[in-house]
């Protein structure tokens, strides 16, 4: 797929305007958003997804918009997974929600910027070094053994990293939030930082784990530099105002984990076929291609993916609905009959 740098440069220009627009907007009225707003823009970014891999399918071909629907279905779906870990952190440090908004969407900004270098560098990685496969589908396995094995996260589970620890003890801290600020003054004049510098460390740090998880996963998809950076920015578009409009639909996508984790085994496996076919690692079949190994296309790679997440969210679901069902026919607490006084007559 050769990408003319014109077409690069209008991509760049439009999709920062985009993040323009959202600052604008946060910037002007900080505010919890209701569900119809969020609902709307969730649906203008995707529906804007939708439109750019019909214009992949035009002017590429159909096997390229194939390659770009499974990578946004992928990598929208680890950017969900990543809400679950926003909403940890926004209730361990008790966030007002209606300042929640400018640390997504601050956050958001970061994760496309620690996106693109992490883009880069496995694209320069690819092109020089074919085995690099192996170490992205070894990388994916074991993350989807994690995500298998790691369960369900609430507030209590959320564990501190290094640099935040760090951060609390040389940074003057306030003790409560100013509005959405991240810097105010002390009662003695002084500059400190509020708690929403700490929260926009850990979002940060958060967003640096699921960049090493994602770019994997994408260039077990498609190794189009211009794919690769597409499907992610348009993952991460509307994710502040996705965040808002699940709410509490997340602890409801309790299978959602596994089946992340069977996407990103299957991409792993993928990577490492793939990695077969053009083996020059001389202790892997004498340094010689495996023909042998069998191909995966993108027409069962999207089907995989797209199956999945499909029947994990749909069982979801149905496990919600069963255990609510279950906990409204649960005989109510008989209530504790209080002792009679010594003395006292008993009651009618």
């Amino acid at each position: 797929m050769d990408v003319a740098g014109w077409v690069w440069a209008a991509t760049l220009v439009g999709l920062t305007g985009l993040l323009i627009a959202d600052l604008v907007i946060i910037g002007r009225r900080p505010h919890e958003p209701s569900l119809r707003e969020s609902a709307l823009w969730v649906t203008f970014y995707v529906g804007l997804a939708v439109l750019f891999g019909l214009g992949v399918w035009f002017f590429a071909g159909g096997e390229q918009a194939g390659n770009y629907a499974a990578g946004w279905l992928t990598e929208y779906s680890l950017s969900v997974d990543n809400l679950f870990i926003f909403v940890v952190i926004m209730s361990r440090f008790a966030v007002p929600r209606q300042y929640q908004q400018k640390i997504l969407l601050i956050g958001i900004v970061l994760a496309l910027i620690m996106r693109g270098a992490f883009i880069a560098a496995g694209a320069a990685l690819i092109r020089e070094f074919v085995w690099v496969f192996y170490i992205f589908g070894a990388f994916l396995l074991y993350t989807a053994a994690r995500l298998m094995t790691q369960g369900e996260l609430d507030a209590g589970d959320y564990k501190e990293n290094v640099l935040i620890k760090w951060s609390r003890k040389i940074l003057p801290i306030s003790r409560g939030y100013d509005q959405a600020r991240l810097v105010t003054r002390s009662d003695a004049g002084r500059f400190i930082f509020t708690p929403l510098a700490i929260v926009m460390i850990a979002i940060g740090t958060t967003d640096l784990i699921f960049a090493l998880d994602s770019i994997p996963a994408i260039f077990g998809l498609t190794t189009e530099p211009y794919l690769v950076f597409t499907v992610n920015v348009f993952a991460l578009m509307g994710l502040r105002q996705l965040y808002f409009l699940l709410g509490g639909l997340l602890n409801r996508l309790a299978y959602l984990s596994i089946g992340l984790a069977i996407v990103l085994g299957f991409i792993g496996v993928k990577l490492i076929l793939e990695a077969l076919h053009s083996n020059n690692v001389p202790f892997i079949n004498e340094g010689a291609v495996v023909p042998w190994a069998p191909e995966i296309s993108i027409e069962w790679s999207l089907a995989v993916i797209a199956g999945t997440l499909l029947v994990t969210t749909v069982a979801s679901l149905i496990r919600t609905r069963r255990r609510r069902g279950s906990q409204a026919s649960a005989p109510a607490p008989r209530p504790t009959p209080h002792p009679t006084p010594a003395g006292s007559p008993p009651e009618d």
